[in-house]
């Protein structure tokens, strides 16, 4: 009696082994790391996305891609518009096409010059448009923080949330220099390198660092706003801030409806 139940324990056994290996299979069939894939809604994903929506948007005589990244919409290119105190990267326009302007932070917010010397809190919208088209803005640090914990697979509410894996799932796979294309661009973003201007008019690291503004002042420093930048060296998305008279890069987010 004993002897004719072993064989039909062993199959049981066998059917849930088989069973939980083919869960975990189907779990995580785009993530090359291992860790679990999330589909929908905001919760956390981690590596990269399995259908990448992609969208468009026309705006001051050029059409930009757009992506669907958990509930957020970005532009999947930097911003390139033609704005009285924007530049290309080393006043060359080739590098317009292919990096996007630079803007100092109160020409990206749309208000006054004096703004990058002295505190504009009280004139930040929320969301604030700034010189993104009608329903976009510029990225508050909870937005950049939401977008990097999102392909992280982490969650929390920390502003802004300086990541050391964020930047290899949002850096495009090309156009990064010294060995820097180690990029997935899991979730379409497309990160590209196109460094910055400082006061002097001189610039530098374009092809080795991207850097992005954000709609938020370092609260106490009226000549600082928060940045999120990375570099060709790893796959860190780094939260800092910058001058704000430096020139960056600028992506808009669309506003939630």
């Amino acid at each position: 009696m004993v002897l004719e139940k072993i064989p039909l324990f062993v199959a049981l056994c066998l059917a849930l082994l088989l069973f939980c290996c083919t869960q975990v299979e189907r779990d995580n069939p785009y993530d090359p790391d291992g860790v679990k894939f999330n589909s929908g809604g905001d919760e956390p994903s981690s590596g990269s996305s399995a259908g990448i929506s992609y969208g468009s948007v026309s705006y001051g005589g050029q059409t930009y891609k757009t992506v669907l990244i958990g509930t957020q919409t970005w532009f999947a290119e930097n911003l390139n518009y033609n704005v009285s105190g924007s530049k290309c990267y080393e006043n060359y326009t080739a590098n317009c096409g292919i990096y996007g302007r630079l803007y100092d932070w109160a020409t990206a917010m749309a208000l006054p010059s004096s703004c990058n010397t002295t505190s504009c809190a009280s004139e930040i919208q929320s969301p604030h448009q700034g010189i993104c088209p009608d329903g976009w803005h510029i990225p508050s640090s909870e937005d950049w923080g939401r977008l990097s914990r999102y392909v992280d697979g982490t969650s929390g509410t920390f502003a802004g949330y300086g990541s050391s894996t964020a930047g290899r799932y949002l850096k495009a796979t090309s156009g990064w220099n010294s060995n820097g294309n180690d990029g997935t661009d899991g979730f379409g973003f497309s990160a590209l390198p196109g460094g910055s201007g400082i006061p002097g008019g001189s610039f530098r690291n374009v092809g080795l660092n991207g850097y992005w503004w954000s709609a938020n002042e370092y609260v106490g420093y009226s000549d600082i706003a928060y940045r999120r930048y990375m570099v060709y060296s790893g796959g860190s998305a780094y939260w800092d801030d910058g001058n704000k008279s430096n020139l960056y890069s600028v992506r808009c987010l669309e506003d939630s409806k």
